[in-house]
């Protein structure tokens, strides 16, 4: 089968930086599913790997990343319970593993879920990890329910990245939340109100575009870009007992003490957490993405797909990559096989 890796880190420029090699298709054992994958979506998280993971290194074997996939079951492996060959799939995957650059995959059932059935196959592999991401921090980090939450004010920073698109979603059509989302171009900002956003301000003074918009305080806030950034901000705008909530990779510390006088608690979200450590709520990813499935299906959430490269191969991976670092992008970018 034909995969897509890289040996060493590289700019997305250089020939290199992404290549094409072939490789044995695996045999699924234990939990596994052995996927044929036919869309990815490409995320931050795969340029940031791409850019450091090799550093000053060079593999024998190609590095395979990607973290976002939507394929039929293949074959499984002798303790499958949840899945049969067949069944349309889709799933973020594992980041101590291979990822779904390849033409077929080893997934384990517990972080796969029922792919959406009245939406295309790429616009079900824009969805996984960002939706992921979104759930687990509103849902599971936050513990944020519409009984005692509905009409409580959420800002979201990066309202129209892959994460923030989703946030949005979740946040006014399942929360009932009133949602404040940031961007800072024409285009972005229409996304965000067409995905649900309630106000949408300019990150770039956020206090002030926050008080404008009519709101001293905020309940909750959720971090999608660079904590670092907007610290400070962050600290004035939340409300005493609020709650922030980040994915990103702060280079400096965050002063937690600033948080105290205001009793407010801070929480991180990382996606990859429970397959890293094989937790025992494990399969609670199957079960979240089984639920964003339904919501697709009903059309209450609606795939956050933007831009779709036809064909499977290392020239328009790259392009994908450069997209994404071009920091630009609105929604999600896909690569159909």
């Amino acid at each position: 089968m034909k995969a897509i890796g890289f040996k060493t880190s590289l700019p997305i420029s250089e020939a290199d930086s992404l290549i094409e090699f072939d490789k044995a298709i695996p045999t699924p054992s234990s939990r596994d599913l052995l996927v044929k994958v036919e869309a990815i979506s490409v995320n931050p998280v795969d340029y940031k790997i791409r850019q450091n993971s090799l550093k000053n290194k060079i593999q024998d074997e190609p590095k395979i990343i990607g973290w976002d996939a939507a394929g039929i079951i293949e074959s499984t492996g002798e303790e499958v319970s949840l899945f049969k060959k067949g069944d349309r799939v889709f799933y973020a995957g594992d980041i101590t593993k291979d990822g779904s650059n390849q033409e077929y995959q080893l997934i384990d059932e517990r972080i796969v879920g029922f792919a959406p059935q009245k939406i295309s196959t790429e616009m079900a592999a824009a969805m996984p990890l960002t939706s992921l991401t979104a759930y687990e921090i509103l849902f599971d980090r936050l513990r944020l329910t519409a009984t005692k939450d509905k009409g409580k004010s959420i800002l979201i920073i990066g309202g129209a990245g892959g994460v923030g698109s989703v946030a949005i979603q979740l946040a006014k059509k399942i929360l009932g939340l009133r949602v404040i989302a940031t961007a800072s171009r024409e285009n972005t900002v229409e996304w965000c109100k067409k995905l649900g956003a309630d106000v949408v301000v300019n990150h770039k003074d956020l206090v002030n575009q926050v008080k404008k918009a009519g709101y001293d305080t905020v309940d909750f806030i959720m971090d999608f870009v660079d904590v670092n950034l907007y610290w400070d901000a962050f600290v004035q705008l939340i409300a005493p007992q609020g709650m922030i909530g980040s994915i990103s990779d702060p280079v400096d510390p965050v002063n937690l003490r600033q948080l105290k006088g205001k009793s407010v608690s801070f929480h991180w979200e990382l996606m990859f957490t429970r397959s890293m450590f094989q937790t025992a709520d494990m399969q609670r990813q199957h079960e979240i993405l089984n639920h964003i499935a339904q919501l697709m299906d009903s059309g209450i959430l609606v795939s956050t797909l933007n831009t779709t490269i036809n064909g499977f191969n290392a020239e328009h991976l790259k392009e994908a990559h450069r997209l994404l670092e071009s920091g630009k992008t609105i929604g999600k970018v896909v690569v159909k096989f």
